[in-house]
């Protein structure tokens, strides 16, 4: 493999909903530069970016894949992800390791629910967004209303940088080749819209970046070169003033080496992009630090993709910053005292792993069987870098669970295991406890994810790959509890029995605070009445308390407590003491401020025929849900906008295909949480105490 500088490099994630054609996209881009001998083909569970046995047998791209090839001496690494709702957090992975984005959208059923997430997302990462419309081929007709409408939603400054020609057999470039008056031949003239007219809108955008440069175009006419608007249009890509579009068709190679020249000669280097956010220190202390992109400066590399193979161990795919790494070097992990010897170092080409002698700045390679490493893990060659990290990347709040347990006793060890290794590979699934609030559910390991098909497919891992079967059944809701007003409280926790005892008194005050916000502590403790040692003795008893809810048994949140006063004995006063005084007192405060039960509420888009959206609504107003809006897409697809509590919508994927024949598709994500209804609080407080007795 040939050694390339920082600035030769370009790395883009693909993301679009499922069906635009991304892993095909690939698969072109790779043919036609020789780094595959021959395409593959999604349908037939061959192509390269999907080489998992499992994501052939769904057809569907289910995790981040990586591959690479080489244009115009220029390496570009090219990150493939799902484009299914469900796993969108898996498509989130790979944004803190590249600069640019390649948002592809099917030209036969335009903008899609994933496509609106996607580029928000990138956006709000601050990466360079480059829209690929594919398959135009047998779209002709949907072309320019479909650009219309990336422009309605994504900005106006979403501009063709090609156009396809009226056989759709070729694209006329707009910008890297254009000149100002139209070709004659009549072959190449563009589908809709004008080469020339493109290219102004383009030129002008830039130049409202470079006020010089725009004199210099107004005053003198220059007929300024895409080599003098280089600079410019980077920082209008960076601040997200331009979004390139592009024309393709995979499957016959329209706009192929147009699209791989637009990537080469307009995405970002490393060194064009908007910098890393790292950070040292944590808290108050964190403070933003400079990242040099330097080759001789001190190694600094992030995991962003972790993948645990029971026969390769663990792979761990890394963004490199700055220095450079080789083989034999040592690095150290976080904060860790002891280095690692980098014994192999890969990139990775689908399910090869092709062995490199050395990395640079902004290039992305693994690095394989170190079990420390996981998402977020810094890795550097001096302590000065110790606390260096980036900010925690923020994933969807999961909204489905499944209980898991094993179907054989003595594999709770085991199931553990792997259950941890599937969280690791997949930040966007959690592991725990997070739906109980019943004696029931006392003990139950819950998997959460994004959707019934998130943690199907991760129960499918576990089996295929790992060999181990679980049992799975439906948790309980993610119920939380919360107070709506305010109460103060004086409690004294007295206990004697020979000897020392115990004694402390605490008298707190507790407020309803803005739903979301969590848990405030704070102590207004003056004279040193509560020893400090002992004021967080009185915080950890109120968390304790707020664990097993107030009502029903359910988590509380959105509580400020204020420590105001209290009492000590010199001998008897104890940190156990001020535990319990701070837990007593909480829970006879909560009694005293109208506690209420929340319920987590969801948004879901459902996508449906528009014959179907009577149905639809009706069966959602029956469900508590409400309607909140309705948006045509496609040809006689009609998506719908609904907010409704997860309660009653939790089994929404089965009733949705009996009403729909199979046909209607929706996503789902966590929204906020809102109080239960009057009826159903006292039923889950029946339940509660039911089970209590």
């Amino acid at each position: 493999m040939a050694e390339f500088i920082t600035e030769q490099i370009r790395n883009l994630a693909v993301l679009g909903h499922t069906g635009a054609g991304k892993s095909t996209l690939i698969e072109a881009l790779l043919y036609r530069t020789k780094a595959i001998s021959q395409k593959g083909r999604v349908d037939r569970g061959t192509n390269h970016a999907d080489f998992t046995a499992q994501e052939q047998s769904h057809r569907h791209s289910l995790e981040p894949s990586f591959l690479n090839l080489d244009f115009n001496h220029h390496h570009i690494n090219l990150i493939d992800t799902p484009g299914l709702p469900d796993l969108f957090g898996r498509a989130l992975l790979p944004l803190p390791g590249v600069e640019s984005v390649l948002l592809v959208i099917n030209a036969g059923t335009g903008i899609e629910t994933l496509t609106h997430r996607a580029f928000e997302a990138a956006r709000t990462q601050g990466k360079v967004v480059l829209i690929a419309i594919n398959h135009i081929d047998g779209n002709q007709d949907k072309l320019s209303e479909l650009l219309y409408d990336i422009q309605a939603k994504f900005g106006s400054r979403c501009l063709p940088v090609n156009l396809p020609t009226a056989g759709l057999d070729a694209v006329v470039d707009c910008y890297l080749h254009c000149a100002n008056e139209e070709t004659a031949d009549s072959g190449t003239e563009p589908l809709f819209h004008s080469a020339s007219a493109a290219r102004d809108e383009l030129v002008d955008t830039v130049l409202e970046e470079d006020e010089d440069l725009m004199e210099l175009y107004l005053e003198q006419g220059e007929n300024l070169t895409p080599e003098q608007l280089h600079q410019p249009l980077e920082t209008a890509l960076r601040m997200g003033h331009l979004v390139p579009v592009c024309f393709t068709s995979a499957e016959t190679d329209v706009g192929i080496d147009s699209l791989l020249e637009v990537i080469t000669e307009l995405m970002p280097n490393p060194l064009e992009s908007n910098p890393p956010q790292f950070v040292r220190g944590f808290g108050d202390a964190m403070k933003l630090v400079d990242v040099t992109q330097n080759a001789d400066d001190h190694v600094l590399a992030h995991v962003f993709c972790v993948s645990i193979d029971p026969f390769f161990g663990r792979v761990a795919v890394m963004r490199l910053h700055q220095g450079c790494i080789t083989i034999g070097m040592k690095l150290y992990i976080g904060e860790g005292r002891k280095p690692v010897k980098v014994t192999h170092l890969f990139k990775l080409q689908g399910d090869k792993h092709v062995g490199v002698p050395r990395a640079v700045p902004g290039d992305i390679i693994a690095l394989a069987k170190i079990d420390e490493l996981e998402v977020g893990a810094v890795l550097h060659d001096s302590h000065d870098e110790d606390q260096f990290h980036l900010p925690e990347m923020n994933f969807p709040q999961p909204i489905f669970g499944l209980a898991v347990s094993p179907k054989r006793r003595g594999d709770e060890h085991k199931i553990a295991e792997v259950l941890h290794k599937l969280v690791v590979e997949d930040p966007s699934l959690h592991l725990g406890n997070y739906s109980l609030g019943s004696k029931d559910a006392e003990g139950q390991t819950v998997l959460q994810g994004q959707g019934e098909l998130h943690l199907q497919i991760a129960i499918e891992k576990a089996h295929e790959l790992f060999h181990v079967d679980m049992d799975t059944e439906k948790p309980a809701v993610a119920y939380r509890e919360t107070i709506t007003s305010s109460a103060k409280i004086r409690y004294r926790h007295k206990k004697q029995s020979g000897g020392s005892g115990q004694f402390g008194e605490v008298e707190i005050l507790i407020e309803p605070l803005p739903r979301g916000t969590g848990f405030e502590f704070v102590s207004k403790v003056v004279g040193g009445s509560v020893p400090g040692q002992y004021i967080p003795a009185v915080e950890r008893g109120i968390k304790e308390a707020m664990l097993s809810g107030g009502l029903a048994g359910f988590p509380m949140q959105d509580i400020r407590v204020s420590l105001l006063d209290g009492k000590h004995h010199s001998v008897d006063s104890k940190e156990i003491a001020f535990v319990m005084a701070g837990k007593k007192a909480f829970i006879d405060a909560v009694s005293q401020a109208a506690p209420v039960i929340l319920e987590p509420i969801v948004e879901m888009k459902i996508c449906v025929a528009a014959a179907q959206v009577g149905d639809i609504t009706g069966d959602i107003s029956a469900r508590r849900g409400m309607v909140c809006g309705t948006n045509a897409i496609g040809e006689q697809k009609i998506e719908v906008s609904v907010e409704a509590p997860l309660a009653s919508v939790d089994d929404y994927s089965t009733r949705l295909k009996s009403m729909t024949g199979g046909d209607g598709q929706f996503f789902m994500a966590f929204i906020r949480y809102d109080v239960t209804p009057e009826h159903i609080q006292r039923q889950l407080t029946a339940l509660a105490r039911d089970q209590h007795n």
